[in-house]
């Protein structure tokens, strides 16, 4: 069965995966990259998805994306709602200025000028550039740039907000800051976060829920809800003994891949 995205017949999962398999290549040369894959995620939830390199994370979000198609199980949205999508770059438009780049999605829904010009300035407050619209990307540091593509992503008024290691590239402290935002602009709008990291720090920071994929073929191995209140701190005593046991159970599964 060919992945789909419709509309759930249960309303208690904003995404849900069912059997999940993705395969690229064909014949001798055919890699098996997800097996099965079976996930619910509840409307609101944030939840970080980590596994070794190549354990198919970045492949899952393209597929609920709608950039892929499965070759086995389904993949439901519900209410037909179209994921917003943010990568690790921000792959900005350099020739546009952050006010431009911010308006490309709202301009390809067909909005009226003068109700584009109201919703960037809206979403850059909401990202904290308000004073730099006229400026462009070469001019921005690296997590400024990445605050223009969430800004960007968030002009689809999407629920679903598919993140893949948007802030693996920044310093730790910049990505502390962000994770600062992006926790209160998941709060603030209610929104589904799907977000695949390779740090588990990051994972316990920012999670109501880790799910560890397996190495290639990717098959969920573990999960588990992180029960610490919020605002959390990267460095608590709360967030490392998480991320230690995520890292144990990591370790694991890589070592037992390596043999």
């Amino acid at each position: 069965m060919t992945s789909t995205t419709t509309t759930p017949e249960s309303a208690t999962a904003a995404v849900a995966l069912s059997g999940v398999t993705k395969v690229y290549g064909r014949g001798t040369n055919a890699v098996l990259a997800l097996d099965g894959v079976s996930l619910d995620v509840r409307p609101g939830e944030f939840v970080c998805l980590v596994g070794a390199s190549g354990c198919g994370k970045s492949t899952l979000l393209n597929l609920v994306a709608g950039l892929d198609r499965a070759q086995g199980g389904t993949i439901t949205v519900a209410d037909d709602a179209h994921p917003g999508l943010m990568f690790q770059e921000p792959a900005l438009f350099p020739w546009l200025t952050v006010e431009a780049n911010v308006e490309v999605p709202l301009k390809l829904r067909g909005l009226p000028r003068a109700a584009r010009r109201e919703r960037v300035a809206e979403l850059l407050r909401t990202v904290h550039l308000s004073d730099f619209g006229r400026k462009r990307p070469h001019e921005l540091s690296g997590g400024m740039r990445q605050r223009v593509a969430l800004a960007r992503t968030l002009a689809l008024d999407t629920p679903v907000l598919l993140m893949d290691e948007p802030f693996g590239a920044l310093d730790a402290m910049t990505r502390d800051i962000l994770h600062d935002e992006l926790e209160r602009i998941w709060t603030e709008r209610q929104l589904t976060v799907l977000f695949v990291t390779h740090n588990v720090r990051e994972a316990a920071r920012l999670a109501d829920r880790i799910i560890l994929l397996s190495s290639r073929p990717g098959r969920i191995i573990w999960s588990t809800e992180v029960n610490v209140s919020r605002p959390r701190r990267i460095d608590s005593p709360e967030v490392s003994a998480i991320a230690s046991e995520v890292t144990d159970r990591l370790r694991t599964e890589v070592g037992r891949h390596g043999k």
